[in-house]
């Protein structure tokens, strides 16, 4: 892996909080991800479940890990099973957890060849009352693949009838939600790799280069750092391309007088950071879209000195969507007959902002987090609001990754990446 090794104390306190909400005489068992085929003798590069990694830090294939706190036997009461290696595995494929290994990351004591698993599981399993299985439940999921976790819940099913099973995900979703300080400073790591790209980009951008040349330079960069490269599919969108919300093309060649909306984040040790940033393509904006940037700049503030424990998110975007009516009546894009008639279920300002405020950020970048619950110190969520204007060839949304504190306004993980107007276009003219 290209970052440095993680504190294996994060893993033994996440497994122990996870084990704290198991029922008694229950077993866990967490899978890693496939390595998925393309065609032929091609492949996916890897990428580790973030359940597994959260608990143990092992980020390899073909790794189970095993949480069974009442077992009779000490040696089974956190097990981690990952394959084996040799000198012929190394030549082909590169270094893989040793059983030594193992241990030094996760914090695991027990660590075992995968070979073993179905001799010791069945062991277990003969001891336990219950299974958790561990299945994807996050609220945008859409997965339609058949995964190792869901391979493993069908035949576990088959072999163990008459045992009753629950589901880890409940629990997760509370835990993942809430980072540890090793997981903020993390992300902040890789929020501070956001900021190396976006800086040597807007000393790169000028009429005439294309998208995808701008791609590349974050890339580079992220590269550079010691980054996987992107947490997601970037969006680099100039011109009317920023009103598509999920543009991925990257095709299109930047043109004098337009602005380009860059929705890009670097990964670091399997966390995401999350930015959004709009420039101007010819290093200035013009009068009306400085009117557009700083009416979104105002709402992003506003709505970030919501973002404190006790708040529910449904009831924070319904205030952040007052904040942007009212500047959207001040741009003069929308007037107050369509506010007075504008349907309850889609308020007038939707037109112009047409998504969500905040997600929680982590492992994933649509982290996991409950958004009927309340909010708590050190949640982390995004803020990003826009504004969307097709008829007039360019949409801005900006966007920062925030952790939330005891008290006060949360803490800005993207605190020293650009966003004002000023500083960008003096940072694109010097």
């Amino acid at each position: 892996m290209k970052y440095d090794q993680i504190d294996n104390k994060l893993y033994i306190k996440n497994r122990k909080n996870f084990m704290a909400q198991m029922k008694p005489k229950s077993v866990a068992v967490f899978n890693s991800n496939d390595i998925y085929p393309i065609g032929a003798d091609s492949t996916m590069p890897f990428q580790q479940a973030r359940d597994i990694f959260y608990l143990t830090g092992a980020d390899q294939e073909e790794t189970i890990l095993v949480l069974f706190p009442d077992a009779p036997n000490k040696e089974h009461r956190e097990m981690l099973f990952v394959r084996e290696t040799n000198d012929h595995i190394a030549v082909w494929e590169g270094e893989k957890l040793t059983k030594e290994k193992g241990t030094e990351v996760s914090g695991i004591k027990s660590v075992y060849w995968l070979k073993e698993f179905d001799k010791i599981f069945f062991e277990v399993m003969t001891q336990a009352e219950r299974i958790y299985f561990n299945t994807n439940e996050h609220y945008r999921q859409s997965v339609e693949t058949e995964t190792r976790e869901d391979r493993f819940i069908k035949t576990t099913k088959e072999k163990f009838p008459a045992h009753s099973w629950e589901r880890s995900n409940p629990i997760l979703q509370g835990l993942r939600s809430v980072k540890d300080k090793i997981e903020i400073d993390l992300l902040q790591q890789a929020c501070n790799i956001t900021e190396k790209g976006f800086r040597r980009i807007l000393n790169f951008v000028k009429p005439g280069v294309w998208e995808y040349e701008i791609e590349a330079e974050f890339m580079h960069e992220f590269l550079r750092n010691r980054s996987r490269g992107f947490a997601y599919t970037p969006i680099v969108a100039s011109g009317n391309n920023a009103n598509v919300l999920h543009y991925i093309e990257n095709n299109q060649q930047c043109k004098k007088g337009d602005l380009i909306l860059l929705d890009v984040g670097a990964e670091y040790a399997n966390y995401s950071s999350d930015m959004t940033r709009t420039i101007p393509v010819s290093g200035k904006f013009s009068k009306r879209q400085r009117e557009v940037y700083n009416a979104v700049k105002r709402v992003k503030d506003d709505a970030t000195k919501m973002l404190v424990p006790g708040n529910y998110w449904k009831e924070y975007h319904e205030e952040v969507g007052k904040l942007m009516t009212k500047e959207l009546l001040g741009l003069k894009l929308l007037d107050k007959a369509d506010v007075k008639n504008e349907d309850p279920n889609w308020p007038a300002y939707k037109k112009y902002f047409m998504h969500g405020t905040s997600h929680h950020m982590g492992l994933d970048t649509h982290d996991y987090g409950v958004l009927w619950e309340k909010m708590t110190e050190d949640m982390v969520f995004t803020v990003e609001p826009g504004i969307y204007i097709p008829q007039e060839g360019f949409g801005i949304r900006l966007e920062d990754d925030v952790v939330i504190q005891k008290k006060g306004e949360p803490f800005n993980l993207m605190r020293n990446i650009p966003i004002e107007a000023e500083e960008i276009e003096e940072i694109m003219n010097k």
